[in-house]
């Protein structure tokens, strides 16, 4: 597919410097970001706990903000998820014991850690009633899993198998409703149950005004590990491409193909930086993604200047690379353009679980467009003297 009905001319080489101090001035810019308050780390690098919580009534971060202040994690980071509704993720992290050296022991405190931390976060959302209905032995069946509600129904005389059916149907009923909450017997009632199920949840049972539809933590030595494999993974990325590169082509073209790559990802965090976004595995995920897109699309060009070094030997250096880059113009924008779209389609409707994914997305395509047009060639440009010793 074509956009331009004749071959573009556009003289790319001459915009290089311009682009150069772009690209820098949003490099350094990252920098200073970094230095001054450094990335948003998420529970996967710092280890804590992040559960996800939704409450039968409206309420505002404000006020739950309050509440996690009263048991001393106010430092909580606390997020909408949607512009509207009553589900929120709240992230917390956990400080341990400097002075634990066994990985095995410090595994132990975090998952204690994790299960006090989840404990008073459960027992600051409930109101006293619902702390009364407890403490008679009630069971609470917004907040209680299957094998939970089937343990109860069994102590109270119901046979296993007709606890487990029951448990399973309540169980369906809280995943259909948006909130994940039922909101009271009558809704019970409307199940297949048997009588004496129904009536022993009249009696023993009660719906929470919240429910944890998820639940996770991270260790902290779990944490840095990640940290480190996740640099890792960028590095050898990078070192692969390199090789390859040099392998298909030429060594210098390898060696301005890693550079364009670098470029892009440091481009990339600065604008995670000046958004303050969520540091997790998916964005690394995002980030090797971006690496893998962007070179594909150089791939592609250097494939063209191989070419064009045999077809245009009288021709400079700058002419060669500006051809190439115009003979391959409509296949940039084109498969650019259609990947874009996906993106921002993530981006608007995905929802709040996969934001920071979809953000680190839309910048690197945007970016890794963008440097194979004027950074690849680029770089190839400054190392002139040596591939036009090859092609001569």
């Amino acid at each position: 597919m074509k956009i331009f009905k004749n071959e573009p001319k556009f003289k790319f080489m001459k915009k290089r410097y311009i682009a150069f101090l772009l690209s820098g001035l949003i490099i350094l810019a990252g920098f200073y970001s970094f230095y001054s308050k450094g990335f948003n780390l998420g529970i996967d690098f710092t280890g804590g706990t992040m559960v996800e919580v939704s409450f039968m009534k409206n309420i505002s971060v404000g006020e739950i903000r309050s509440m996690m202040k009263k048991i001393g994690l106010s430092k909580s980071e606390i997020t909408r998820v949607g512009n509207t509704g009553n589900k929120f993720f709240i992230k917390t992290e956990q400080s341990l014991d400097k002075n634990v050296s066994n990985e095995k022991a410090s595994r132990l405190k975090d998952a204690n850690l994790h299960e006090e931390i989840t404990n008073r976060i459960k027992d600051i959302f409930m109101t006293d009633e619902e702390r009364g209905y407890l403490s008679q032995g009630k069971i609470d069946i917004n907040n209680s899993a299957k094998k939970r509600i089937t343990d109860f129904l069994a102590s109270n005389g119901i046979s296993h198998d007709i606890a487990a059916d029951s448990a399973e149907k309540i169980d369906k009923l809280k995943k259909e409703k948006s909130k994940g909450l039922i909101d009271g017997i009558a809704e019970i009632e409307q199940l297949d149950l048997k009588k004496r199920v129904i009536s022993i949840l009249k009696e023993k049972a009660f719906f929470g005004n919240f429910t944890f539809l998820s639940n996770d933590y991270v260790g902290s030595q779990v944490g840095r590990k990640l940290r480190q494999q996740a640099t890792l993974a960028t590095v050898w990325a990078m070192i692969g491409m390199l090789l390859y590169i040099g392998f298909r082509f030429r060594f210098i073209f390898g060696i301005a193909a890693v550079v364009t790559l670098l470029h892009d990802v440091l481009v990339t965090l600065s604008f995670i930086l000046f958004f303050n976004v969520e540091v997790t595995l998916t964005v690394i995920a995002a980030i090797l993604t971006i690496v893998g897109y962007s070179l594909n699309d150089t791939i592609v060009i250097f494939d063209r200047v191989r070419d064009n070094l045999k077809l245009m030997r009288r021709d400079n250096a700058e002419a060669i690379l500006d051809r190439s880059i115009n003979q391959t113009l409509s296949r940039t924008i084109v498969t650019s353009g259609t990947t874009l779209l996906t993106v921002l389609a993530l981006f608007f409707l995905g929802g709040e679980v996969i934001h920071a994914f979809s953000f680190t997305l839309l910048v690197g395509i945007v970016i890794g467009t963008y440097s194979s047009i004027f950074q690849s060639c680029a770089w190839l440009r400054i190392w002139e003297k040596h591939f036009l010793k090859k092609k001569k």
